[in-house]
């Protein structure tokens, strides 16, 4: 099979996936088209392409998954060739049947090879044809209390997305709705299939590489198994469990490939497996499209997979007998904003910056060891990236490259430990956490890593109370600069006292003040600063309180007067510990603060708070915006803690919003279909104390 070799690239979808395979299509000298929502149109994937056209709203179905929109595109920028990326469109035989009846080239498998596996009930019936081992799966009507946990799952897609664990009857019926929900909303497709569900496997991929010319390479294995709300969090490649048994790649790959050759596939796509310590394996699915986490195998063999998808496309061969050897380790972490520390809890709004050391590439490679950052959004001094509810919550995917894994993992960790990342939640703190904990440095990983067996991963914060103390000092030795510098020279200065210590008082909220409702605690941190000064006429500045810290110097830099260019630097002893910490003022009130004791996020508040803003005793406020779908619960109930009362969706997940004590339900301000923003009150419990 032959075709002319595409000119123009355009991408079906978003955020870094379109950039990456922009990078691709720009070293090729070939001209890109981005398509894009109202909410990204000043996203950088929609300002880096050649040419750019709207797809009006911002809803996926009426944007990125209106496939005549998506065509109309094409032919008006004159694009040749359509990658579909991953999620949306990608593995939508129609579209792909569509793409091709314009005329166009379609950089994917074929739509047969997409229909084949398009239904995971009927993927799973070819693939034990093939001779690929299988888990069996089940009818709702025949699920008995001793089958339990089950996975309910949706056939069209993938990603978490319309996926459900089961570890109760009375939830199978709840639960499998919730699932059908999910998968409509994301893949446009409710379909859902039952199957044993495996509480502590490893989830391990292979990548497939095909040409139209009967040539199909197993390029490697990735690694999985830390997941939360069964998506993918952190990847590597190889695999831990598969480089400690003798001859189990050998046996991945061959089912790798039996897979392939069973659909007739080509380009790229995944053949994914859950495995147990022993090495057996079963298949899960075939994702037939470009995977999130290709770069760990893209820096473990060089190879340019989006180059290779282009060539395949084209009608090319692959370019030999068998793919390159795999050359030392990597590792990615998926950057999201979120809140693992209250149940993953999506985060919007601004991200003020977005930094990390030791970069080396970004969207191909990287060709050295070090670090390889694959964003979507950017923030730029003075122009903050905005995150909205419509989409994904990941920021950012981070990859290292080392010769051997421990040294991957460790360069990982460093680096986010150290990355400036200000102004909105993430679970930075979580990713660094679980790269540190001891099991994971030894490879002894699975899917409950998170929920099951190290749960407390996720409530670590890399700051603990002494280094917000310290930061906040931080931040107050900054601001009393900035007041200092816009002070008239014979001011008299703040805190000023006749006699004894000088002594002003500066309030902070830190990012670990949230409450499990999505509103703030009541104790800021409250930093005094005290000022002495002693007959030689040198002037000390200490923090009242633990830690014992004082300042040793000031260098103002831009954060002094909120401008998001250079920082402040403000050099402290802590218990006679000489530490360094960086402090960015943003306008608003926001305070970043980055050193060796952990990042700290702030926010400036008045000394005293307006009664205005204090939320009243019961209500429940929105912790993010979005929509409420469902509503539990009727004015007048009687409910208890953690009982449900009504479900949000936001970034195409179902979000539970529970009662935080026991009472009566006094008032519900949202019905099902509600738009509703971050703060907006739901509901009122009367609890007995209230009562009274």
């Amino acid at each position: 099979m032959t075709h002319s070799a595409p000119t123009t690239i355009l991408v079906a979808n978003r955020g870094e996936i379109a950039r990456r395979v922009f990078t691709t299509a720009r070293n090729r000298g070939l001209s890109t088209v981005a398509v894009y929502s109202d909410a990204d149109a000043n996203e950088p994937f929609a300002l880096e392409a050649d040419a750019a056209v709207r797809l009006p709203g911002n809803a996926p179905a009426e944007t990125y998954l209106n496939a005549e929109a998506v065509l109309d595109a094409a032919k008006r920028t004159g694009a040749d060739a359509v990658h579909p990326g991953y999620g949306f469109l990608s593995e939508n035989a129609g579209f792909a049947r569509a793409v091709i009846d314009a005329g166009l080239t379609w950089i994917g498998p074929s739509p047969a090879a997409i229909d084949a596996m398009g239904s995971k009930t009927e993927a799973k019936k070819l693939m034990e044809a093939a001779g690929v081992p299988v888990l069996t799966n089940l009818e709702t009507s025949e699920i008995t209390e001793d089958m339990l946990p089950v996975l309910v799952k949706a056939s069209a897609g993938g990603g978490g997305r319309g996926m459900r664990v089961v570890r109760t009857m009375d939830e199978l019926e709840s639960e499998t709705a919730a699932a059908v929900r999910e998968a409509e909303s994301a893949f446009g497709d409710g379909t859902v299939f039952i199957e044993r569900y495996i509480e502590s496997g490893r989830h391990i991929e292979v990548q497939l590489m095909a040409d139209n010319h009967g040539g199909v390479w197993a390029v490697g294995e990735r690694e999985c198994s830390i997941q939360r709300r069964h998506q993918k969090v952190i990847e590597e490649a190889p695999s831990p469990l598969v480089e400690r048994v003798d001859g189990m790649r050998e046996r991945l790959f061959e089912a790798a490939r039996a897979a392939a050759h069973a659909i007739d596939y080509s380009g790229a796509g995944t053949v994914e497996f859950l495995t147990n310590d022993k090495g057996e394996f079963f298949f899960l699915e075939v994702n037939t499209r470009l995977q999130v986490e290709h770069p760990v195998t893209e820096a473990t063999t060089g190879l340019d997979l989006v180059g290779l998808q282009f060539d395949v496309a084209a009608g090319l061969p692959l370019p030999a007998e068998n793919p390159p050897e795999l050359n030392g380790w990597a590792v990615e972490a998926r950057v999201y904003a979120e809140d693992p520390r209250h149940d993953y809890r999506p985060m919007s709004g601004e991200v003020l910056r977005f930094d990390f050391d030791d970069v080396v590439s970004s969207f191909a490679g990287p060709h050295v060891p070090g670090i390889r950052l694959d964003a979507g959004p950017e923030a730029r001094p003075g122009r903050p990236a905005v995150v909205g509810v419509n989409y994904d919550a990941m920021l950012a995917k981070v990859i290292s490259w080392a010769p051997t894994r421990a040294e991957a993992v460790g360069r990982l960790s460093g680096t986010l430990r150290r990355a400036r990342i200000h102004g909105l939640g993430t679970n930075r703190d979580q990713l660094v956490s679980i790269l540190d904990d001891a099991d994971f440095r030894a490879g002894d990983i699975n899917t409950a890593f998170l929920e099951k067996t190290h749960p407390e991963v996720s409530a670590i914060t890399l700051a603990d109370g002494a280094a917000v103390a310290v930061s906040a000092f931080a931040a107050a030795a900054v601001v009393e600069a900035a007041t200092a510098a816009t002070r008239p020279t014979r001011h008299v200065r703040s805190g000023f006292r006749l006699f004894g210590d000088a002594r002003t008082t500066h309030r902070f909220l830190s990012d670990q003040a949230q409450n499990e409702d999505g509103g703030q605690d009541d104790d800021a941190v409250q930093v005094e600063i005290v000022r002495s000064s002693r007959s030689t006429g040198a002037e000390t500045v200490t923090l009242g309180g633990e830690p014992d810290v004082r300042l040793v110097e000031v260098t103002p830099g831009d954060g002094v007067t909120r401008d998001t260019g250079t920082p402040a630097t403000v050099v402290v002893e802590v218990d006679g510990i000489r530490r360094t910490l960086t402090v960015h003022r943003y306008p608003g009130g926001g305070v970043g603060v980055d050193s060796a004791l952990g990042p700290v996020t702030l926010t400036e508040r008045p000394r005293y708070d307006d009664p205005a803003d204090i939320v009243a005793e019961g209500a429940l406020v929105a912790p993010m915006p979005g929509t409420v779908t469902s509503v539990s619960v009727a004015v007048g109930d009687t409910v208890t803690t953690g009982q449900k009362l009504m479900t949000i969706e936001a970034m195409k997940m179902e979000h539970t919003i529970s009662a935080t004590s026991d009472g009566t339900v006094a008032e519900l301000a949202a019905a099902a279909g509600d738009h509703i923003e971050t703060g907006t009150l739901l509901a009122v419990i009367d609890t007995p104390e209230s009562d009274d």
